[in-house]
């Protein structure tokens, strides 16, 4: 068998390279197609969207302007005596939610055996909520010092200080303690 080609021109199969850029340039027309379609999507949805844009930031100014003109119409002295019948309703409204039986029964779980309160003076304090002034009479200051002990463990009685000690007539101290008493926040273990 002869292997070599005679004919003096010889025949090459080229079919197979003519449909490989056949398809290369099918692949670049869709491609192009699709990216002109693209761009005038985007053209349009561009359009749409700076329309929108204008019409927002007119309707911004509109806005401001509503507002300047609304705060320009506030009377200061309206707003300022509505600011203080507010904070004097939530003042009432702090005296009211306070709980005589809760903090009376606080001292009656604390309270050493030779000990007793003689009064009790709630003060609401913005910042760091109820202040009580509570005298106490004890034999001595054993009996302050646990009594302070015992508040403090229920965890409603934070920064409790004996701000004043004295020997009454009868033999007795006399003290004078102050703490922020806050009963949300108690850790929940009683003497």
């Amino acid at each position: 068998m002869i292997r070599t080609n005679l004919s003096t021109r010889p025949f090459y199969n080229e079919r197979l390279v003519h449909a490989a850029l056949a398809l290369a340039a099918l692949v670049v027309v869709l491609f192009t197609a699709f990216n002109v379609t693209r761009v005038v999507q985007l053209s349009r949805s561009g359009t749409t969207l700076l329309g929108e844009a204008g019409t927002d930031e007119a309707r911004a100014v509109e806005l401001r302007a509503a507002a300047a003109k609304l705060r320009a119409s506030v009377n200061t002295a309206e707003l300022a005596s509505a600011s203080s019948d507010a904070q004097e309703a939530n003042s009432l409204i702090d005296r009211r939610t306070f709980s005589w039986t809760e903090l009376l029964n606080e001292f009656e779980a604390t309270l050493p055996e030779d000990a007793r309160i003689t009064s009790v003076r709630p003060a609401p304090d913005a910042r760091l909520g109820n202040v009580l002034t509570i005298t106490v009479v004890a034999r001595g200051v054993d009996d302050v010092n646990q009594f302070m002990e015992h508040l403090e463990a229920t965890g409603a009685f934070k920064g409790l200080l004996s701000r004043e000690e004295r020997v009454n007539d009868d033999g007795q101290l006399e003290a004078t303690l102050q703490a922020v008493y806050s009963p949300a926040q108690r850790t929940g273990t009683k003497p």
